[in-house]
């Protein structure tokens, strides 16, 4: 995020703050995570994998962009930045495809997992 360098706060730039690279680094993680999970999904070719793939790419764009408004603080809202279409694209995204746990549900039925024959053993997606 270059609006971390750029944006300062008791004279020095919020980016400098380990507070600030804490939260980055962990929205980067999500981010690396859940491409990961759709590049599996799209290898797998499974429709349980792809679901749980689709999950967390909804859900790691509602958190990237909450906080990308957090960070960015006022402007973030405004119409003259572009953090608030992204927030807005992970909402509508989220009504487009369903919510992440009825997503995670539904992978999990069509991997078995609640079947009454799997009893207590482990189901790998």
């Amino acid at each position: 995020m270059e609006y971390a360098r750029v944006r300062e706060q008791f004279g020095r730039p919020i980016g400098s703050f380990q507070a600030v690279k804490h939260r980055l680094a962990d929205l980067y993680v999500a981010v690396r995570a859940a491409r990961s999970a759709v590049s599996y999904a799209a290898w797998s070719g499974r429709a349980a994998v792809g679901g749980l793939a689709l999950a967390q790419a909804l859900e790691t764009a509602r958190t990237v962009a909450g906080e990308a408004i957090q960070l960015h603080g006022g402007i973030g809202v405004t119409w003259e930045h572009e953090v608030q279409l992204y927030f807005k694209r992970a909402a509508s995204d989220e009504l487009l495809f369903g919510p992440v746990h009825r997503l995670r549900d539904r992978a999990a039925e069509a991997a078995g997992l609640f079947d009454a024959r799997v009893g207590r053993e482990a189901v790998v997606l």
